[in-house]
């Protein structure tokens, strides 16, 4: 069986990574890069003996599939491109900045039969634990992700660049989307809000989202209170505590999906692309649904998702 050819939009930190995924899976011939920083795509491509291409249009015509790590503004358009070209697209979250191109896209893939996949790979980690299969849904989630600034995905609000995360997990264990939304945010280096605190009421349950990138130091933690009990979960030292009866997975964290999300993600994308899964983790209709909630959250805060 030959190959798949595949390519990645954007030379920064997760470009590195997901350009070492497909060079790590035997399924993939990991064919090359485009990134306007032309020495950045030089140096990615060259660590994996692949190519670097002077435009995305250039890439497209030699592969089969794509992922997508540039600036989130720009996802929605280049996912539009590699779709119209035939291509299965894994793209970065979130999948676009409008709700408008995010409905094109999962349209677009749905009518020329390709894969579209987001990166909320998260998610990933709940189901290493065994908690998206818990009998019981929450009545109560907290959720505090922050980080110090570091300029990556500027031209988005924060809760287009971290919140999104933590709804796509509250959407998933909740299965509804929320009945009220309020927010309250700070702008520190743009339009845009640095700083959100939001609160969503569903119909029987609440839950508070908390997420900065001018924060002292990382934090990635939730809280989801059930009936029986509450469980916590660190992600960045993938510790937790659980008071429920649910039968969680203590070493979620050593599995092969708990110890790289991410990795697991690019997996089952090639998998669903060769058929071998009937779909990949998140795809395109969930990924538009955080969207959706997302840029809600946004309005509620008086604040631009766009920079």
């Amino acid at each position: 069986m030959s190959k798949l050819r595949a390519g990645v939009l954007g030379a920064g930190a997760f470009g590195r990574i997901h350009a070492r995924k497909f060079s790590e899976d035997a399924r993939v011939q990991f064919v090359g890069v485009f990134d306007p920083d032309h020495e950045r795509a030089e140096q990615l491509a060259d660590t994996h003996g692949a190519q670097s291409f002077a435009s995305l249009d250039a890439l497209l015509a030699e592969i089969d599939v794509l992922t997508i790590a540039s600036p989130p503004s720009f996802h929605g358009t280049a996912a539009l491109a590699a779709l119209n070209a035939g291509k299965h697209v894994l793209v970065e979250k979130p999948l676009a900045t409008d709700v408008a191109t995010g409905a094109k896209l999962v349209e677009l893939a749905r009518t020329k039969k390709l894969t579209l996949a987001c990166g909320h790979q998260e998610r990933l980690v709940f189901d290493a634990m065994g908690l998206l299969s818990a009998p019981e849904q929450p009545t109560y989630i907290e959720s505090v992700r922050e980080g110090p600034w570091t300029g990556r995905s500027a031209d988005v609000s924060v809760t287009l660049d971290l919140m999104v995360h933590d709804l796509d997990l509250a959407l998933q264990l909740l299965n509804r989307k929320p009945a009220n939304i309020s927010a309250t945010a700070r702008s520190e280096k743009g339009k845009t809000a640095d700083i959100i605190e939001a609160r969503l009421a569903f119909n029987g349950a609440e839950a508070v989202f908390i997420s900065s990138r001018v924060a002292a130091e990382r934090k990635r933690t939730m809280r989801a209170v059930y009936p029986s009990g509450e469980v916590k979960l660190d992600f960045l030292t993938r510790e937790f505590s659980n008071t429920t009866s649910f039968p969680l997975n203590a070493a979620f964290a050593e599995t092969r999906i708990g110890s790289d999300p991410l990795g697991a993600n690019v997996a089952q994308f090639i998998d669903a692309v060769l058929g071998v899964a009937p779909r990949p983790v998140v795809n395109g209709e969930e990924a538009l649904a955080v969207l959706e909630l997302a840029l809600d959250v946004d309005r509620a805060s008086g604040l631009p998702s766009l920079s």
